[in-house]
């Protein structure tokens, strides 16, 4: 099974993006999902995590209240609505999946390729 992360791409500060994450090859709908991002010469951190039935949700402290975690468990996708982005924003954004919902990032079985999110005037 893997997962395939999209939506990347170039904005300016205070604009707007929806990555998405596909699971493909089989099915990850029963589990977990998250996203994490790696920026420029930094470790890769936890984003925004998502139980399989919606009803638990973590978001980093830096991210709360900007960016919306979603799941579409029929097509096996979760989403990350990013709004008012910042520069510090910039980073590499990868979707994951866990048995159980977590932010720990060696708890994630499965990973995505990342996807670019660049924010600059």
């Amino acid at each position: 099974v893997q997962l395939q992360a999209f939506g990347g791409g170039l904005v300016q500060p205070g604009e707007s993006l929806r990555l998405s994450c596909a699971a493909s090859g089989g099915s990850l709908s029963t589990y977990n999902k998250g996203w994490f991002r790696q920026g420029p010469g930094k470790e890769r951190e936890f984003v925004a995590s998502i139980s399989k039935k919606r009803g638990t949700i973590y978001y980093a402290d830096s991210v709360r209240g900007r960016f919306t975690i979603s799941r579409d468990n029929a097509k096996d996708t979760v989403y990350l609505q990013l709004t008012d982005l910042k520069p510090q924003d910039t980073a590499v954004y990868y979707c994951a999946a866990a048995a159980f919902v977590t932010k720990r990032l060696e708890d994630y079985e499965y990973w995505g390729q990342g996807t670019l999110v660049t924010v600059s005037s």
